[in-house]
């Protein structure tokens, strides 16, 4: 069935929901869903999750009856942020998208040094509002309780600021060899946590530049390798955060 995001503005006295613009568009003209129907909908703001069924459709917004209130699991125990070196447009959201479905909390557009695209201050708005749009239908798709974020851009250095704030910060390098992912989850292990805080720094097309990997390896990060074959950067994302997932979240 159908899952639909709505801030807490939009729930009439714990009672009824109402659904306008994008949202109104699919259910009516799309799905022609019709009174009497039933809909999921999700509180973004709480992540409540509710069980409803059309009551009104109107010229432009449609009025939801809640039937019950839902309990509902399918947010991970496993608290992954991304800093993606910023790829090429159509990489980007295939991240997103799958980084979203399978339920990584925060994507951060990251400017490195070798990164091939360069975005205008003026146009990175408009990216990030398209990045979320992405993320909130992946989010639908997959049945969260969560949209994951799309962060502002920063810089890389700028990741300094926030490692104390993780568990492990997990940077993967194509020219490390001897340190790989499977013994820092052995480490992570050993804190013996029901929820993990993890972040996972990813380069760009054109890779880490030497310089950048010395100061994050300084501030804290740990360099791991991913195996003996280069993986490209929207395959990165992918294959640590199911990884992760399996061992330390919710997919084992």
């Amino acid at each position: 069935m159908p899952k639909f995001f709505v801030n807490s503005q939009d729930i009439i006295n714990n009672s009824k929901i109402i659904i306008k613009n994008e949202d109104y568009n699919h259910i009516k003209n799309v799905l022609r869903k019709n009174i009497n129907d039933e809909l999921y909908v999700c509180n973004r703001d709480d992540s409540k999750n509710y069980l409803c069924k059309i009551s009104e459709i109107l010229d432009k917004e449609i009025v939801l009856k809640i039937k019950e209130e839902l309990i509902s699991n399918s947010e991970s125990n496993l608290n992954i942020t991304i800093y993606q070196g910023l790829p090429k447009a159509e990489k980007m959201e295939l991240i997103i998208q799958k980084s979203t479905e399978l339920g990584v909390t925060k994507i951060v557009p990251t400017i490195m040094k070798r990164c091939v695209v360069k975005v205008d201050e003026k146009d990175r708005i408009k990216k990030i509002e398209r990045w979320q749009k992405i993320a909130e239908v992946a989010a639908k798709q997959s049945g969260r309780d969560k949209i994951t974020k799309i962060d502002k851009f920063i810089e890389i250095k700028d990741i300094i600021n926030d490692i104390n704030e993780f568990d492990s910060v997990l940077l993967a390098y194509e020219d490390e060899r001897e340190n790989g992912i499977k013994k820092q989850i052995q480490e992570l292990k050993k804190l013996d946590k029901q929820n993990y805080k993890i972040a996972i720094i990813i380069g760009p097309e054109g890779g880490l530049d030497i310089k950048e990997v010395e100061l994050l390896k300084e501030a804290g990060a740990k360099i791991i390798t991913l195996g003996n074959r280069i993986l490209r950067t929207e395959t990165v994302a992918l294959v640590m955060s199911s990884i992760l997932m399996y061992e330390l979240g919710d997919l084992n």
